[in-house]
């Protein structure tokens, strides 16, 4: 397994991030015993870092995460988040990040954790019709509610989701408050790290992992698999969540799914097994992004994400061949 910092955090975080999220569904509807065979197996083949928030499972996957870790008396890296959504929770932002703070904790088992993020996403103006939040939010209350949870000792570092509008995002990164950002990138968008054509179909993160990195933040790649469409089939692992919505990519699941046919090349001439590898190993060729968070439903799929680990990023040749076809997209 490699390792790579998070920014100027200091953490060398495994590439590969163990999501403990409700898309692959392990830590949130898998069998206890699985759960922790799964979790240990991943920590013996050296992943060290496991991400997790409040909204899965409505507490499951941080309460279930707390627990294996407990038993299997790891010492890995944990991530958690924050977000708003009520009006209470809108109307006092400190208060309401310090209370789910400790409620994460309390789940966890745990008296800190390393990272805390920001699940909102973040617009200029906060838009009072959804759980978006304004600069003036995250950069005020949100950031003064982080700096006291370190202060006490229940975070070491802290960061944002980056979701929302880009120049709000962009804004965000290079004030230097937050020490990670967690970015949606994969073969169907890849635009927080390459230049996508003007009239490219997917939402634009105009090379944010480049801002990021200039600012000495850690990148976490999330969605890497596109939720899964990327092995290229419809079908679920029956543990996963049913369905899923994408994030900046198609208008659907089944759209995302059939577009990976302009992927396929990349096995057809021998780059890669299969779609899986060359989503995880397109990851992995971004030197900005310390780890991609996988989520998984069985053991199985945690071993073939371990071996393609092993095989490092994509040749130069396949990424180049994949930016005449991302320009292709623009013309669709």
């Amino acid at each position: 397994m490699d390792y790579r910092l998070l920014g100027k955090t200091g953490l060398r975080l495994s590439v590969l991030g163990f999501g403990c999220g409700s898309v692959g569904g392990l830590m949130v509807r898998g069998e206890p015993g699985e759960q922790v065979r799964v979790v240990a197996r991943a920590i013996a083949a050296g992943v060290n870092y496991f991400d997790t928030a409040p909204l899965y499972g409505e507490g499951q996957s941080e309460q279930n995460l707390g627990r294996v870790l407990n038993e299997l008396q790891a010492t890995v890296y944990v991530g958690t988040k924050v977000r708003l959504s009520s009006a209470a929770d809108l109307g006092n932002l400190p208060g309401a990040i310090m209370r789910s703070v400790d409620t994460s904790l309390q789940r966890l088992r745990r008296e800190r954790v390393d990272l805390i993020q920001l699940h909102n996403p973040i617009a200029r103006q906060r838009e009072s019709s959804t759980e978006t939040l304004g600069l003036q939010d995250v950069l005020g209350d949100v950031v003064a509610a982080f700096q006291r949870l370190r202060e006490q000792g229940k975070t070491q570092f802290f960061g944002i989701t980056g979701l929302g509008e880009t120049a709000a995002l962009h804004q965000v990164i290079d004030s230097g408050a937050f020490q990670s950002v967690q970015t949606c990138y994969n073969l169907l968008n890849p635009s927080a790290a390459y230049a996508v054509p003007a009239r490219f179909p997917a939402l634009n993160f105009a090379r944010l992992m480049e801002r990021a990195a200039g600012q000495g933040m850690g990148c976490i790649g999330i969605r890497v698999l596109a939720a899964g469409a990327l092995s290229g089939v419809e079908d679920r692992h029956p543990i996963a969540v049913p369905t899923v919505a994408p994030i900046g990519s198609g208008p659907d699941y089944r759209a995302d799914v059939l577009h990976t046919s302009t992927l396929r090349f990349l096995v057809e001439e021998g780059y890669v097994e299969n779609l899986v590898e060359a989503a995880l190993r397109f990851a992995w060729s971004t030197p900005h992004l310390s780890t991609a968070l996988v989520g998984f439903s069985s053991l199985e799929q945690l071993e073939q994400a371990v071996t393609y680990a092993g095989r490092g990023g994509l040749p130069v040749e396949a990424l180049y061949r994949l930016m005449q076809v991302w320009e292709q997209f623009g013309n669709t």
